[in-house]
């Protein structure tokens, strides 16, 4: 493996073992590495990708970046919607990449995320109105970038099921389940903000939350799949 991505994996586990921990100081240490790993090997790496698509991606990991710090204190609701906003810059990156590879919304995927993002909108609002705003605004964010990640058109060799690509070998199949896991990431941490009781379950919510995060940028940030590459003239739906 590279050596930035296995430094990235490296990061991930010591971030998630001080979350399960309480070990904030380890945290502080740790985290901020994640994502400034991640656009290394981008930059060492991808050769292959576009000016443009590697800038708007460096950018996106550092708004991430920004991000992960404002969240390693989850239960402050202003560092709360402060990190939303920056990830929601990150989204909004993501989705211009996407968009650049030729991914247009399709009703049969965005249609489940639609109905995901009302109800998590609803319960916001009705659980945690301090929030709720900013957090469905975000998640828009997040929906749309999730809905162009998983269009068949982006890995046209790869089974679509459920609205997602099913991963092979091409890296460019892997960007559905990335953005999978990020909803679920974030979707965790609202039943977490408002239904997570006791320190222990917190941090134990907090530990399977950074798990499925560092998953989905590893995944969304590999320079393979977002190297130049031809695009085939047939479409395989699954």
């Amino acid at each position: 493996m590279r050596v930035f991505r296995a430094g990235f994996l490296v990061a991930a586990t010591v971030t998630v073992y001080a979350a399960v921990t309480g070990r904030e100081k380890v945290q502080w240490f740790a985290k901020p590495l994640m994502m400034p790993l991640l656009a290394a090997d981008v930059v060492t790496e991808g050769t292959d990708i576009d000016p443009t698509d590697r800038t708007v991606l460096l950018g996106s990991l550092g708004a991430a970046t920004l991000g992960d710090i404002l969240l390693i204190d989850p239960d402050n609701d202003r560092r709360l919607i402060a990190g939303a906003s920056s990830f929601a810059v990150m989204q909004a990156g993501y989705s211009a990449l996407w968009l650049r590879k030729g991914a247009r919304p399709r009703a049969e995927v965005a249609l489940p995320r639609l109905a995901a993002w009302l109800g998590a909108a609803t319960l916001l609002r009705a659980k945690a109105p301090t929030v709720a705003l900013p957090l469905t605004v975000y998640g828009a964010t997040l929906g749309t970038a999730g809905v162009l990640a998983s269009d068949p058109a982006l890995a046209p060799g790869a089974k679509n099921i459920a609205g997602v690509n099913i991963p092979n070998a091409d890296p460019h199949s892997r960007l559905g389940l990335g953005a999978l896991l990020f909803t679920i990431s974030d979707g965790l941490i609202v039943l977490r903000r408002l239904f997570a009781r006791g320190e222990r379950a917190r941090r134990i919510a907090e530990g399977v939350i950074l798990t499925t995060y560092a998953a989905a940028q590893f995944l969304l940030a590999d320079p393979a799949a977002h190297a130049k590459a031809e695009r085939p003239q047939s479409l395989s739906r699954g």
